[in-house]
């Protein structure tokens, strides 16, 4: 299976350049060891912040989150990245412009904590739309996914929602996040934060 991903990474700034693999903690130098390391260590810090979740602030939180998730693996646990990524043709948000996407979607989280926590419907176009702009900006090198749907679950908590948008053995439920994060498709994303938010 090929990566669809894309870097424009000539200095190695975070891969071993002869075995193409992400730099980690551990030392790991076959991409299965390290995805297999990587997958249970991130289980195991979720479940803490399942056990003791934290308040979001702004998109500094999303920062705190995978700095919490990946301190395991990745010396850059928590930092923003420093390269451009693209997926399928489609650039990620540019590096240089960080600071104009934090300033906006800090705005999105406050207007977020305006919403009545009775207005599901709100809650959920607003949270998409969150998600989105999250997805776009592409933060980190490597555990945007894992981080945002962490993120998103800890927004909805702060509603007395309960938002999981990675359910194990659940296809249908990742599918329908891929195909909204992936076309950018808000309508898909709300539709399916209210249909498990409304469980």
């Amino acid at each position: 299976m090929s990566d669809p991903y894309k870097y424009v990474d000539p200095d190695y700034t975070y891969t071993d350049p002869k075995t193409g693999i992400l730099r980690n903690l551990a030392g790991l130098t076959d991409p299965d060891d390290l995805l297999f390391f990587e997958s249970g260590a991130v289980a195991k810090r979720i479940q803490e912040l399942y056990e003791k979740p934290i308040k979001i602030k702004g998109i500094e939180s999303l920062f705190v989150i995978h700095k919490h998730l990946f301190q395991d693996i990745y010396a850059w646990a928590g930092e923003e990245r420093k390269v451009e990524i693209s997926k399928e043709g489609k650039q990620f948000f540019p590096t240089t412009y960080f600071g104009n996407a934090f300033r906006y979607i800090d705005t999105l989280i406050s207007d977020y904590k305006k919403i009545p926590k009775n207005n599901k419907k709100q809650i959920a176009e607003k949270l998409a739309e969150i998600l989105d702009t999250v997805n776009f900006l592409h933060p980190f090198r490597e555990g945007n996914g894992r981080t945002q749907r962490e993120f998103l679950r800890l927004l909805a908590l702060e509603k007395n929602l309960k938002l999981n948008l990675n359910p194990p053995d659940n296809k249908k439920i990742y599918d329908q996040y891929m195909q909204g994060t992936i076309n950018s498709d808000i309508k898909t994303l709300t539709k399916l934060i209210l249909e498990l938010i409304d469980k």
